[in-house]
């Protein structure tokens, strides 16, 4: 497979972001929702689903 120059960007700028906090993934987040404010867009969050009973015991025994 041939590789993509666009997914590589993509994968620096990811692992940029990542050594910036030190891989702390609390961190990065708290730093992507402050760009998300500052960034003036708007953006929708959806309530948490519930996850199906059958799906959940599947997870379960794994």
């Amino acid at each position: 497979m041939k590789d993509d120059p666009i997914v590589e960007e993509i994968r620096k700028i990811r692992r940029e972001h990542t050594d910036k906090f030190g891989g702390d993934l609390h961190a990065i987040c708290e730093d992507l929702r402050h760009q998300e404010k500052e960034s003036g867009r708007e953006y929708v969050s959806f309530p948490p689903r519930k996850v199906s009973e059958e799906f959940a015991e599947s997870s379960e025994r794994k």
